[in-house]
């Protein structure tokens, strides 16, 4: 054989090799990405050996106490946490005295662990839990203990959490339990699986397969919800459609609850107030009607008949068209109680929205809510609690807290937090919304003097309350990483971790979700909390600055539209709420003007009322102004406001500068996705800032200050700019 022929047959030797290896090497590459769907449960190796060799001990001789479904389902969790943190399997120990980590109820406690058990049982509560490090026989061991099965299932997740951040197992003596019970992620999912509000793909609940087919995420969805404490879900939307609640849908549903009950998620649906006509073939949905009670109570049965723990309804009645039990002349507390009436034997609530204004009151849409439900107080049945936005118009970037909290002492509230990014620029901006929550729930209501905080209406403390709850409107959807951004990640978990305990800080979770996320190097999280702090802030600044609201495009919500003057309900108009004028810009909800301020408790109200006393951030949302009034920093508001809207563009260009620095710290997929979202957000930024800026500057007449660009384009041309396919919306094609 000549040389080149020997050449010629090593080349072709060689190239099938390595397509040989492309083969094998390309699927493993694709299947260890960093994808996001793994979200704060990644179980990423421990690279410290030592770490790594301390936390493993306890995977060496595991003794779970009991069988039941969620048993199954804590074993199967330590036998992932296992693989993925230290490369080795579990071994199992069915001698409790010489496993290194129990986990064991009450019932099940060994009486040789006798003092070591919890000193007070009672205050752990049915979902909480106890770790201990503790000594016996001269062996270290963990314990994790609790009263039910699903406070185990937490306890657990609580462990792998310690791990994952590779903190210090000897000093674990936790006692945990939630401070609400109803702990809710609310899905505004269709039954033709659109999402409304929703950025982050289709609704994952495939009506159209279940109940025979059950996709493998609906697991991974229960098990995300219970790792942070989330007890129920809310699968569809509350713009509701009366079909979900037929038997062809409820058995769908209970194909969902199955797989959700060993998490300790019960599943709720909605309500659609006109269900008896629509598909009960009744003429009146008049909730004082006796055949209207009878309908009701007859699907409740056939409901729970299937579902033995569903959870009850969620309601939206007489709300942007939704009918209610204002069509018959009946009030809130008559729809509610009738339905609560019907899920009561079952042991079921009815969670009743509090979210209502009307084309046909006049009066400032941010007092209706407020003054179509204060007045029922002590009428509501003891199973309904009253659904309540964190602020009184509808999910903006800032919005001073609802003024209905802590007015209803005789009735339970919980609060509705958005998690999907509706107003805050979809799932394109980073956004960490912890921060807003807690701003919301540290907010003093002074209703029983100071220290009256929001969170102590929620948790039930203020005024004793029997049954409490958070919902979020939920950002989950079909993408790859669940929330369309890898960042909004961190407020559905944050929103968890709130609802569970609404006291915590948002830095402690941010600080969490970045080590269970990306990573625990302190260089990296000494960068990356200050960042994630910062960032919503950056958000009002470049959208609605010094309290402005509701300056959106129409319908999709998508861009500024400061001029929208058009629409068929004047509250649906952003000129209805900055009322800018050659005189100045803001709503006059002082004693001047609606006098909003008046439904807040006196020392709040007072504050409010004034400008020289309204915080800043607030201060165009209670008052309308001159373009001359003078700010704190000297500056007129006209200066002041373009300098914000400036200040929220440089914020976002200082996180890109950040993130970049950021690169050796995470895989390149995710950093990748990130740096690209974040030009996007850039874009945007400068697009609200100069479009706003544009707008207000023709009622203002004043140039744009120095430090601030010009814009780029003329008011025309911003007008002009149309998105009819803006994602969040339902399709009408």
């Amino acid at each position: 054989m000549s040389k080149m022929s020997i050449f010629l047959r090593n080349l072709i030797v060689r190239y099938h090799a390595l397509l040989i290896l492309s083969f094998i090497l390309v699927p493993s590459i694709s299947l260890n990405a960093e994808n996001g769907y793994d979200l704060w449960l990644r179980y990423s190796y421990i690279n410290d050996s030592e770490i790594r060799e301390n936390h493993s001990q306890y995977f060496n001789k595991i003794n779970i106490i009991g069988e039941s479904e969620t048993l199954v389902v804590i074993k199967n969790e330590l036998l992932r946490a296992s693989k993925g943190m230290f490369n080795k399997k579990v071994l199992w120990e069915n001698d409790h005295l010489k496993a290194k980590l129990i986990i064991v109820n009450k019932e099940n406690y060994p009486k040789q662990f006798e003092k070591n058990a919890p000193q007070d049982w009672a205050s752990i509560g049915e979902e909480g839990f106890s770790i201990k490090y503790v000594k016996i026989n001269d062996d270290y061991k963990i314990i994790i203990a609790g009263n039910s099965e699903i406070g185990l299932l937490y306890g657990t997740f609580e462990l792998l959490k310690q791990m994952q951040m590779q903190n210090d197992l000897s000093r674990l003596n936790i006692i945990e339990s939630p401070k609400t019970d109803i702990r809710l992620l609310n899905h505004w999912d269709n039954l033709d699986r659109t999402v409304e509000r929703g950025y982050a793909g289709f609704s994952i609940w495939n009506w159209h397969k279940l109940p025979e087919y059950i996709d493998p995420r609906y697991e991974d969805y229960a098990r995300a919800n219970a790792s942070i404490g989330i007890n129920g879900t809310v699968l569809t939307n509350v713009n509701a459609n009366a079909l979900v609640l037929e038997p062809r849908y409820i058995e769908k549903v209970k194909a969902l609850a199955d797989v959700f009950r060993p998490y300790g998620i019960k599943v709720y649906l909605t309500a659609r107030f006109s269900a008896p006509i629509e598909i009960g073939g009744l003429e009146t949905a008049d909730p004082l009607d006796e055949n209207v009670k009878n309908w009701w109570a007859t699907k409740t049965a056939e409901i729970y008949k299937e579902i033995p723990d569903f959870g009850g309804f969620l309601v939206k009645a007489n709300s942007e068209g939704q009918p209610g039990p204002q069509n018959y002349g009946r009030n809130h507390a008559d729809g509610a109680n009738m339905l609560a009436d019907a899920v009561a034997p079952f042991g079921g609530v009815i969670m009743w929205r509090a979210f209502v204004y009307s084309e046909h009151d006049p009066t400032d849409r941010a007092k209706q809510a407020y003054s179509e439900f204060v007045p029922y107080d002590g009428q509501f049945r003891d199973n309904v609690i009253i659904q309540v936005k964190n602020g009184a118009i509808d999910f903006q970037p800032r919005e001073p807290f609802h003024p209905m909290f802590g007015a209803m002492p005789k009735t339970p509230l919980m609060m509705e937090f958005q998690i999907t990014q509706e107003y805050l620029g979809f799932s394109t901006h980073m956004v960490f919304l912890p921060k807003l929550y807690e701003e919301v729930l540290k907010a003093d209501t002074y209703r029983e003097g100071e220290g009256s905080t929001v969170a102590k209406v929620i948790d039930g403390s203020l005024h004793n309350k029997s049954i409490t709850g958070m919902a979020g409107v939920s950002n989950v959807g079909t993408d790859i990483n669940w929330t369309g951004h890898p960042f909004a990640q961190a407020n559905w978990y944050g929103y968890g971790r709130l609802a569970w305990n609404p006291y915590l800080s948002a830095e402690e979770i941010a600080e969490e979700w970045l080590k269970l996320t990306f990573s625990t190097n302190p260089n990296f999280l000494d960068t990356m909390i200050p960042m994630l702090m910062e960032s919503r802030e950056a958000v009002v600044n470049y959208m609605t600055p010094l309290g402005l609201h509701h300056l959106m495009a129409t319908g999709h919500h998508y861009g500024p539209g400061p001029w929208v003057n058009d629409l068929s309900r004047p509250e649906w108009n952003p000129t209805y709420y900055h009322k800018a004028d050659k005189e100045g810009i803001g709503f006059n909800r002082s004693e001047t003007g609606t006098n909003a301020v008046s439904q807040y408790e006196e020392t709040v109200a007072k504050n409010f009322n004034e400008p020289a006393t309204t915080p800043e951030k607030l201060l165009l949302w209670f008052h309308h102004l001159s373009w001359d009034y003078k700010m704190k920093d000297g500056n007129i508001l006209w200066d002041a406001l373009a300098l914000k809207y400036q200040e929220g563009v440089n914020q976002v260009k200082k996180m890109i500068s950040t993130w970049e620095q950021m690169k050796p710290y995470i895989d390149e997929e995710r950093f990748k996705e990130v740096k690209m979202l974040l030009s996007i957000q850039l874009k945007e930024a400068k697009w609200w800032r100069d479009a706003s800026l544009s707008y207000f500057q023709e009622f203002s007449g004043k140039p744009i200050p120095n430090g601030v660009p010009k814009p780029g384009k003329t008011l025309e041309e911003y007008k002009s700019m149309t998105y009819p396919y803006a994602p969040g919306i339902r399709p009408r094609w």
